[in-house]
């Protein structure tokens, strides 16, 4: 970006607070953000006349009052596309962790506590023949998909809308018109739609009780999706098996009660992490900015009506 423009670079990994963000925004005429930016309606106010362009490093845009900048004559574009893989890596390695019990076993093992073999220690659950339910077959939905039946898993998915039946075909998934009857039926559910006004609390306190108490749930999506304090006091009285978490509904603030529990594999955030993710969505970054100072739309811009 330095080489192309005149820039100022938030040089660490520590979000500008508010008042520094409008400060910025007052002066530049483009905005690169990221999800620890919260941009509403009132900082888009307060901006400068020449803000023009929100472009954000993340393919997540729930952070930025998408509508808000619109109404302004602010385009806001994102980095989609470059993170479905490691994403789904990740959630094939929740999975995993939280039915083969792996976070109990390394403790053991890094705490000194390991007595040697036995046959009923760590018993956990196999993962071939597995109902997997998959919430929001997009780009990530489908790529777990095709990681999980490698490993014998039986693909289903609950969808805004049914995928094209030669997709349907191809990723051998069955297409549940009611998330209440799929929350029933599956061994593992795993989270993969954005978060909207529709999606917020999408598993509530009454569909978590639907599940079965030997389900487990992976969430590498949004943390508010879930309801996080209906979902801790479940698994600490045993009516879900395990869960393996990369988001939370209040970002840092993870309720504590989830802290100490041992069925419950907390990660901060680290699903697309990755040196290859990183670049790449820099990479996206700086054709969305280009592509406006050349005086076209940039190719990733948002539509309100898509969130």
């Amino acid at each position: 970006m330095a080489e192309l423009f005149k820039v100022k670079l938030n040089q660490t990994d520590t979000p500008m607070t508010r008042e520094q963000l409008i400060a910025e925004m007052r002066t530049t005429d483009v905005l690169v953000s990221t999800l620890t930016d919260t941009i509403d309606a009132g900082m888009l106010a307060a901006a400068g006349e020449n803000l023009r362009l929100i472009a954000n490093y993340g393919s997540g845009v729930d952070h930025i009052e998408v509508a808000a900048a619109r109404q302004r004559g602010i385009l806001v574009c994102n980095t989609p596309g470059v993170l479905a893989d490691d994403t789904a890596d990740m959630t094939l390695a929740l999975i995993l962790a939280t039915m083969r019990r792996l976070k109990e076993g390394a403790t053991q093992m890094q705490s000194g506590d390991w007595q040697g073999w036995s046959p009923s220690s760590f018993l956990g659950a196999r993962v071939g023949g597995k109902n997997l339910g998959i919430l929001g077959m997009g780009q990530v939905g489908s790529a777990v998909a095709k990681r999980a039946a490698a490993f014998g898993m039986r693909i289903n998915y609950h969808n805004r809308n049914q995928i094209h039946p030669e997709r349907e075909s191809d990723l051998k998934a069955t297409f549940w018109p009611s998330l209440d009857q799929m929350l029933a039926n599956m061994d593992v559910v795993s989270i993969n739609c954005p978060h909207t006004p529709s999606t917020f609390h999408l598993l509530n306190a009454r569909r978590l009780k639907l599940m079965k108490p030997t389900a487990f749930i992976i969430n590498t999506s949004r943390g508010e999706v879930i309801d996080e304090n209906a979902i801790t006091r479940m698994l600490r009285a045993g009516e879900l098996a395990g869960a393996g978490l990369d988001v939370f509904e209040h970002g840092t603030e993870v309720n504590p009660r989830l802290r100490d529990l041992e069925n419950v594999m907390l990660l901060p955030h680290m699903a697309s992490a990755t040196s290859e993710a990183r670049v790449e969505m820099g990479e996206k970054v700086i054709i969305n900015i280009k592509t406006f100072a050349d005086g076209h739309r940039p190719p990733d811009r948002i539509v309100p009506s898509m969130y």
